[in-house]
């Protein structure tokens, strides 16, 4: 597989950032993640870190180097996610369990397939359109699909925040599990939690990918979000992949420096999520600095591999 990617997080107006975002690939097959603590309950970090970890994990575990069965995997990673956070309740004698939402998508013999529980979003951009995009667990999409109010008006609606499906709550999560989609080169396939779709108008999102390679695209998103939302910003997180194919790449702009996964080598999985050792304190704060700094090294070690794949 070839394709670009990044990823970029900022608290925005918030006192603690309760996204959490990551991506992790083999030879074969590419997950992407983003998850988006709740932050009307307590531990709203912690519950995005768990979900992040556990779904991560299982993917280390079962793709040697791709999944069997991805709609099988995206499911049984939500609802693992979902039996640790109560797991998690227990241990700590909370009263309720942390809560968060989710999407996943995993990419593999050239088809993305995606899950999600509430309102973080996946967007699969082709060209000057949206291919496919996730629904929202939420009322107010519930009012919008109804004709009860627009779209407009859902951006302010005061049940905007309200969700009906996540993961952490007294019942297990629907995983609404998309079908498998062929991407073809140049699409990019964009994850994010609310606080940049809820900022942005889709247009707007598409746009910004029509000139620029996902490096440029993601942080530039995330700071429109987070100055179009002002001094209350929600939490803004992205994760985007620009797919250049298994061969060809002469859609996807040089600079872009399309990861090949033919540098992995077989068994190996590489990852940006930071996994935590037995005793080390979940939901630890990273300051945007940290953040910047983890991909930038990230991104620096993607292109060093990809040159060696042209060296003799």
């Amino acid at each position: 597989m070839r394709f670009s990617i990044y990823q970029d997080s900022k608290k925005g107006g918030r006192k603690v950032n309760q996204d959490r975002m990551g991506y992790l690939y083999t030879r074969d097959s590419l997950l992407m993640v983003v998850a988006d603590g709740m932050g009307g309950h307590a531990r709203g970090e912690i519950a995005s870190e768990l979900t992040l970890q556990t779904v991560a994990a299982l993917f280390q575990r079962q793709a040697k180097p791709m999944l069997a069965d991805p709609a099988a995997f995206l499911e049984e990673a939500i609802l693992a996610s979902h039996r640790e956070l109560h797991r998690y309740r227990a241990e700590n004698s909370l009263p309720e369990a942390p809560r968060t939402t989710v999407v996943a998508c995993v990419i593999q013999q050239g088809l993305a397939m995606w899950a999600h529980a509430g309102d973080s979003r996946l967007y699969l951009i082709r060209g000057p359109r949206i291919a496919a995009r996730t629904v929202d667990h939420s009322r107010v999409h519930h009012l919008v699909s109804s004709g009860l109010i627009s779209d407009e008006d859902a951006k302010d609606h005061p049940e905007r925040n309200r969700i009906y499906n996540c993961v952490g709550a007294y019942v297990a999560p629907t995983v609404d599990i998309s079908h498998p989609m062929a991407l073809h080169s140049g699409d990019v396939v964009l994850l994010c939690s609310d606080g940049l779709w809820g900022a942005l108008h889709d247009r707007q999102i598409i746009d910004v990918f029509s000139d620029r390679t996902v490096m440029r695209a993601v942080p530039d998103l995330v700071s429109d979000a987070l100055e179009a939302a002002g001094p209350e910003a929600d939490n803004c997180t992205a994760v985007a992949m620009a797919w250049a194919g298994a061969e060809a790449v002469d859609m996807v702009p040089p600079s872009d420096a399309p990861v090949s996964t033919l540098v992995i080598p077989d068994g190996a999985v590489a990852t940006t999520i930071q996994f935590r050792r037995p005793g080390e304190e979940l939901g630890a704060e990273l300051t945007d600095d940290q953040i910047d700094e983890a991909v930038s090294e990230i991104q620096r070690a993607i292109q060093r591999a990809s040159k060696l794949i042209g060296e003799p």
